[in-house]
């Protein structure tokens, strides 16, 4: 007999976005997006169309680009709202209209000021508009493990009536713990007239480390879509994870005899998208994806996984993409050696991209004698940027010292030619951003620096990333190298080469820089 399906609905590009630090423009979201779809996600919920033209045009770009999956947008249970979300979503294959109210007495009171009556009248009229507008018609009520369980099976039973065919049950600040919430759903499945007609949903915040401890006890109870996010990322402490949701139903089906269409393999390189996306990387003790996740130091584990590896690990690191060996190539390799080994990582690169990685790799080569796979995957996502570079970096020079001022000399490539600046700073890295300042044109305030090594050894691979607030335009960059100096020019420069673009690519933008 055949495993019952549990849909997977991914929010990383709405609420997963939403938390500090993770925000994407729109050729990020797409990037995002066409990973997700090729991960096999059943649903991708794009944006929330009305909080800026920005998030509209996201959610557009998404609908229009990816096919397979059923493309959702969230939309408060207003008419304004709705009809924005829907002209957001018109023209994807599958689209899916998500629309929610707040149910618990806590937000109905304090933060929407209307009665449970006046909530009732939000939900049939909200559901109505979205079901005239599409099919597929998703309803969440916000707050709901907060919320009085008799009250929800009213709301659910109009929801319902309304035409919603799935009904999402979020525990919207993690307030929840499992065995609860099994019960809640239980009670659900119990109470509201119709609810075996329509999909139950879940969606677990983390705010008690319990998402997806959650998330799985909900599916033991009956629900059959998890909403979860890339890494867990989202409000707050997070979502459920997606890889964990995932790999706990794979590896458990004695225990939870579920399955997903979820490319499990390339579960590592969509988490590797979204840290480089994002700039926040993964933690090294997260599961499944951290860096520690497959490691052992303890002499009693390393003894252990040489007898046999299922002493310490309940599922081998190929299974979700990660390799065991590092060291891969050298500075005699070839295009063809390199070609297969992206693809060995699941990047599956065309010739004009594998002609500028090869580029780059040999120049890589030149400064480092081992080349790792670490090394091969900063290639791909620092080198092989979807933003265009309208400045390019053609050289730097920095000095610095006890007794005297860092000083910085950077000259960059633009449209008409080769420009050179110098700058005065209280440091090499302080001085380089200010050069480039003013051969960009553009007064950067950096708002977050980090640094960290991304291989092993005196000649690691540094990588950089940094947040800047451009008079208002708060802008993300990521860079690397051997050279930490030359890392930091590059995410400035990566930094300022975003919001250049997006200037040139939406109009209201680039009003507001004029």
């Amino acid at each position: 007999m055949a495993a019952e399906r549990i849909a997977i609905f991914d929010t990383t590009l709405r609420d997963g976005e939403q938390s500090p630090g993770c925000s994407m423009n729109r050729e990020e979201k797409l990037q995002m997006a066409r990973q997700l779809e090729a991960l096999g996600v059943d649903v991708i919920e794009a944006g929330f169309p009305v909080a800026s033209d920005d998030d509209f045009a996201g959610v557009q770009a998404v609908a229009r680009t990816c096919r397979k999956p059923v493309i959702a947008a969230l939309c408060r249970a207003m008419p304004k709202d709705i009809t924005r979300a829907w002209e957001a979503l018109k023209e994807a294959a599958r689209p899916r209209i998500h629309t929610f109210l707040a149910t618990s007495d806590l937000h109905l009171t304090h933060k929407l000021q209307k009665t449970r009556a006046e909530g009732l009248a939000m939900v049939r009229e909200g559901v109505r508009l979205a079901r005239s507008l599409t099919e597929d018609v998703e309803f969440s009520a916000e707050d709901a493990t907060r919320s009085d369980w008799a009250y929800l099976v009213e709301v659910f039973g109009i929801a319902i009536e309304e035409g919603a065919g799935v009904l999402n049950v979020p525990d919207t600040v993690g307030y929840t713990v499992p065995e609860e919430y099994a019960r809640l759903i239980q009670y659900l499945k119990e109470k509201v007239p119709g609810i075996d007609k329509v999909t139950l949903s879940v969606h677990c915040h983390n705010d008690l480390g319990l998402a997806v401890a959650n998330s799985l006890a909900a599916v033991g109870a009956g629900a059959r879509q998890v909403e979860c996010t890339i890494n867990g990322i989202g409000e707050r402490a997070g979502n459920a994870a997606l890889e964990e949701v995932v790999m706990a139903l794979s590896v458990r089906r004695d225990a939870l005899p579920f399955e997903t269409g979820i490319r499990k393999e390339l579960i590592f390189r969509t988490s590797q998208a979204l840290a480089n996306i994002t700039g926040i990387e993964v933690q090294p003790n997260k599961a499944i994806v951290g860096r520690n996740a497959f490691a052992h130091e303890s002499g009693i584990h390393q003894h252990g996984m040489l007898s046999h590896r299922s002493t310490y690990e309940i599922m081998t690191p190929e299974s979700v993409g990660v390799r065991r060996s590092h060291l891969v190539l050298g500075k005699h390799s070839g295009r063809h050696a390199l070609g297969k080994r992206f693809e060995e990582l699941g990047w599956e690169l065309n010739k004009a991209d594998l002609d500028k990685a090869y580029k780059l790799f040999t120049k890589l080569s030149e400064q480092k004698k081992e080349i790792f796979d670490e090394d091969l995957i900063t290639i791909v996502r620092d080198g092989l940027t979807v933003i265009p570079e309208i400045f390019k970096l053609r050289s730097l020079q920095a000095t610095a010292g006890t007794a005297m001022f860092a000083t910085a000399l950077v000259t960059l490539a633009t449209e008409d030619g080769e420009h050179s600046e110098t700058a005065m700073g209280d440091g090499p890295v302080n001085a380089v951003f200010g050069a480039i300042d003013k051969l960009t044109g553009l007064k950067g305030k950096l708002m977050e620096y980090r640094l960290h090594s991304i291989t092993g050894g005196a000649d690691a691979v540094g990588e950089v990333f940094v947040q800047v607030d451009f008079e208002g335009a708060i802008t993300n960059g990521k860079g690397a190298s051997t050279d930490v100096v030359e890392a930091s020019a590059r995410a400035y420069l990566n930094a300022s080469n975003k919001l250049c673009f997006a200037r040139r690519s939406t109009p209201a933008l680039a009003a507001e820089g004029n």
